[in-house]
């Protein structure tokens, strides 16, 4: 039996395949009980078994009071149920939108290789109709920088790089995200930086499911046909990490779509994550060994030299599978007047670079994260982002003061 952990856990069988308020009391209060349930399965995405909460020795079996199921159930979350594959029910009125509803139980082995290798990019694209020139300063459309292929072992390369996976009623998905650091944790940071389409479906939708990191996927670059036979540990060598909380911008919230530019200059989020298994009682930022600081006054675009983005672009011609990077002097993007001016680069990536990391040199003169992939052209070419400011130093430090000196 596994011990008490902060989150809730739900076991599948080996064989399985596919705003700023704080956690409501009644969710704090049952993520204090771990659930395990074992089954065996015959390959689909629903595993079965019955759940049951186990005391910190293992020995004694706790069961979780009537009236914090009741409060969880006003949630969206029936433990028994969702295990099973509740969670697949995307209906409107049971799809969690609001920031403090967010919940997100932890599914043990859900994230196996293959539903890892087979998560699709997330639409987030823009065409000219969604960019007017007259509405603030655009500047003229970069060149092509063709993505460059990072050298393997990425986690000497680039330590803090990672994939996001979460399920939406499309299907499972994945974003590229940046383990960043925590001044309320110094040296023991457990954020992530992405994008806020990651997390959230925007005017339309709610919260997506499943949401994990995974940092340094596919470490030593193997091939697709590679990964298809790979133990988790290859696969995901520093493990498997689910948020425990996310925070969008309301702005990404009321506005932000799977298509067009709507919210994009809001499009970020940050996610604080718990390891799926023991990690030594160690941080995410431990555990890799790395976490770049976030600039929240980083020069305007006309004093940045170099951009530098990194993601897993997983729309044709990529497969998902690698990491790249582009490396360009930013323009500038408007998309309409009301809304700040983004970053914008030359850049062969595709979909399922959304969410990775921006690098530039910060205020201070060190290397530092100053946007996240957001949008680009239905055909490739070039990448915006937003210019990190206010808002997102307000939903940062909302999730680091939730979990400060944790």
């Amino acid at each position: 039996m596994r011990s008490i952990r902060p989150s809730f856990t739900v076991r599948r069988g080996r064989g399985a395949r596919r705003r700023t308020s704080p956690l409501p009391a009644a969710v704090a209060l049952a993520a204090a009980l771990a659930l395990t349930a074992t089954a065996c399965d015959s390959g689909d995405t629903e595993a079965g078994g019955e759940a049951s909460a186990t005391s910190a020795t293992g020995d004694d079996k706790i069961s979780i009071p009537d009236d914090i199921k009741d409060r969880l159930k006003e949630h969206g979350i029936d433990i028994d149920k969702w295990k099973d594959g509740a969670w697949k029910n995307w209906d409107k009125d049971d799809w969690l939108r609001e920031a403090e509803d967010f919940v997100n139980p932890i599914i043990e082995d859900l994230w196996d290789p293959d539903r890892m290798r087979e998560a699709e990019e997330p639409d987030k694209d823009v065409d000219a109709g969604d960019i007017s020139g007259d509405a603030g300063v655009t500047d003229p459309t970069p060149a092509p920088v063709e993505a460059q292929a990072v050298q393997a072992a990425y986690h000497d390369s680039v330590p803090t790089a990672g994939k996001v996976f979460f399920d939406s009623p499309e299907g499972t998905m994945v974003c590229s995200a940046t383990v960043v650091a925590d001044p309320a944790n110094p040296g023991k940071s457990n954020l992530v930086w992405t994008a806020g389409h990651c997390v959230h479906a925007g005017k339309d939708g709610g919260w997506y499911r499943n949401i994990a990191f995974v940092p340094s996927y596919n470490n030593d670059a193997m091939e697709t046909v590679e990964l298809e036979s790979a133990s988790r540990e290859e696969v995901a060598p520093y493990g498997v990490w689910w948020g425990d909380w996310v925070q969008t911008s309301d702005q990404w919230i009321e506005q932000g779509g799977a298509t067009g530019g709507d919210g994009a200059s809001y499009d970020f989020a940050v996610i604080h994550v718990t390891p799926e298994e023991g990690s030594g009682g160690k941080s995410l930022e431990e555990m890799v060994g790395s976490a770049l600081p976030v600039d929240f006054d980083a020069p305007a675009v006309q004093e940045v030299d170099s951009i530098t983005a990194t993601g897993y672009p997983a729309a044709p011609p990529f497969d998902g599978q690698k990491l790249f990077q582009c490396q360009d002097q930013p323009g500038r993007l408007s998309l309409t007047k009301a809304d700040p001016t983004m970053y914008r680069i030359g850049c062969t990536m595709t979909g399922g670079s959304s969410g990775g990391g921006w690098v530039a040199t910060g205020s201070d003169g060190k290397p530092a994260l100053v946007s996240n992939t957001s949008i680009g052209p239905v055909e490739s070419g070039w990448l915006a982002g937003p210019r990190l400011g206010a808002e997102a130093k307000g939903v940062f430090d909302e999730v680091s003061g939730k979990f400060a000196g944790q």
